[in-house]
Order: C-alpha cells, then sequence, then structure tokens
C-alpha cells in the first residue's frame, strides 16, 4: 500500500527539524487530531498525560498539543533565561508561547534552555561537536565558551571540553 506524505508545517525557530530528529516516519494516531499523518515527534513534551510518540507535527505548530493537552516542547522558564551568570534577551510574551507550546522541542544534556538575542529567539539548526564548533560554527565559540565560563585563560579546560563534544 503506498504512504500518502505530507509538507512538513514550518516553524520559524526550529527550521529545519526532520534533520535535528524531532520527528520520524510512523504509522501512529495522533492523539491530538486523530489522524496518522507519516510523522510522530520524538522530542521532549511536558505534559500531564504522556505524549511521547504520538502527537504529529500539525498539532504541535497551530497549538492543538497545548491545547488539548497542556503540552509544552520546552519549559517557559528557560526561554530568555535571566540567572546567575547568563544574561540572555528577554523575549515578548508571544515568543515564549510560540517556543514552548507550538515548536518542536530539543534534547539537551544540560538543563533546558532555549538561547535569545535581540529580543527574539534564535533558531536551532542542529547539533554540535567538536567538528562542527571548529568548522562551519566557529563564530559561536566564544559565546559558548561564555556561557560556559570558560574565558580565554582557561584553554586546557577548552580543549578537554570541545575534544569531548559530539552532536
Amino acid at each position: 500500500m503506498p504512504r500518502l506524505t505530507f509538507a512538513l508545517p514550518t516553524f520559524k525557530y526550529h527550521p529545519e527539524p526532520f534533520k535535528t530528529g524531532a520527528f520520524e516516519w510512523s504509522d501512529t494516531v495522533c492523539r491530538a487530531c486523530g489522524l496518522a499523518r507519516c510523522y510522530v515527534y520524538t522530542g521532549p513534551v511536558h505534559s500531564p498525560d504522556d505524549l511521547s510518540g504520538e502527537i504529529c507535527p500539525w498539532c504541535i505548530a497551530d497549538g492543538t498539543a497545548h491545547e488539548r493537552f497542556g503540552a509544552s516542547f520546552t519549559e517557559e522558564d528557560g526561554i530568555g533565561l535571566r540567572s546567575g551568570w547568563h544574561a540572555w534577551d528577554s523575549v515578548p510574551p508571544s515568543v515564549v508561547d510560540e517556543v514552548a507550546h507550538r515548536t518542536p522541542g530539543i534534547c539537551t544534556w544540560q538543563s533546558e534552555r532555549w538561547w535569545t538575542h535581540c529580543g527574539d529567539a534564535g533558531a536551532f539548526i542542529g547539533y554540535a561537536g567538536a567538528e562542527e564548533l571548529t568548522g562551519i560554527w566557529s563564530a559561536a565559540v566564544p559565546a559558548i565558551r561564555r556561557n560556559a565560563g570558560l574565558g580565554p585563560d582557561k584553554d586546557d579546560d577548552w580543549g578537554f571540553i570541545l575534544r569531548a563534544l559530539d552532536p
């Protein structure tokens, strides 16, 4: 039987969710809309119901999963966080709402945070390891070092951390 496919909805703050692993092929029926749309969300979801692997991209994008189940995909407190040595820009409530409730989340090894700058949320374009940070995304290294509290005088620590990074 042929499989029907659909173009994924557009996510401003997570523009390539299939590439980053947020969605995978599945015949699962979405718990929010009741349709099997060939894709299922595989990222973090915070909800009173266990929705792991049971929500389609369209119900994230249009807010149905949030409205129906109270689902969020990034903790609101982690968007534009201002605590400790973090000094990310505050963002309007509408941006927090879009990132938390209508954008696929990301799996991280630290506490969940969504970076902001210039009064808006950043777009998540992929996971980075040593190869990416010494190549195509090298411009991000100063911000990452600052965020980790590793100034230029801590090269030994940074080298160790950089070598251990794997997307």
